[in-house]
């Protein structure tokens, strides 16, 4: 099966860009990262990238008048790769609707809370201040509502007694490295699409997301 093109934005360090760039490594990972594409000079992952031989651009948003100009910048990058899929890795910006629209069903990211529970920054703290009894990490699409978009896979883990937000994000971010590829995967090879606004897995409309260990 021919690999289709995928295109990683970043902003830091890139430890779920690194998990992709092991998950393409698989014969049956349908998936090649065509580009690394970072709005700070200093990002990690940058490096992380061209160890793998992958190209890379920086599109700092400093250097643009407004989020507008910026995010046209940034789909003209883009867009000389024909992307199947765009992963937003701890990408630390907020796009704009149009930028959203032109990749509407595939546009990915990752959340560090079992979304709708806690969009937004602190997920860890608030899940710890909540007593929840879990914790975890969603996959969905992005929309132009902030972590509103459908969510399309979870995976989750047991909040433990002595459990601190530290502890927490480690273990959501050791669960966040195997959601992020698997559910990339579903995408390409077709068990997961986008149809009007809502999710199908298998060609069944998908009413709760797919909780994946």
């Amino acid at each position: 099966m021919t690999k289709s093109n995928i295109v990683i934005l970043i902003s830091g360090n890139g430890s779920n860009l690194q998990a992709f760039i092991e998950a393409q490594k698989s014969a049956d990972f349908h998936g090649t990262i065509a580009a690394v594409i970072s709005n700070k000079a200093d990002a990690y992952g940058i490096q992380r990238a061209k160890d793998a031989d992958i190209p890379t651009a920086i599109i700092e948003h400093t250097a643009y008048s407004s989020r507008e100009v910026f995010d046209q910048a940034l789909l003209t990058e883009i867009e000389k790769y024909s992307p199947s899929l765009v992963i937003l890795a701890g990408f630390m910006r907020i796009l704009t609707p149009q930028f959203v629209t032109n990749f509407t069903g595939r546009l990915l990211n990752i959340h560090p809370s079992l979304l709708p529970k806690y969009p937004g920054l602190h997920t860890h703290r608030r899940s710890l201040e909540n007593n929840d009894e879990f914790h975890g990490t969603s996959v969905h699409f992005v929309t132009e509502e902030l972590d509103g978009g459908p969510v399309i896979a979870q995976s989750q883990t047991k909040i433990l007694a002595q459990d601190t937000e530290e502890s927490l994000l480690k273990r959501v971010q050791s669960l966040e490295h195997k959601l992020y590829p698997v559910t990339a995967k579903l995408l390409l090879d077709n068990d997961i699409t986008w149809k009007d606004g809502d999710v199908y897995f298998k060609d069944k409309e998908l009413k709760q997301p797919l909780l994946i260990e």
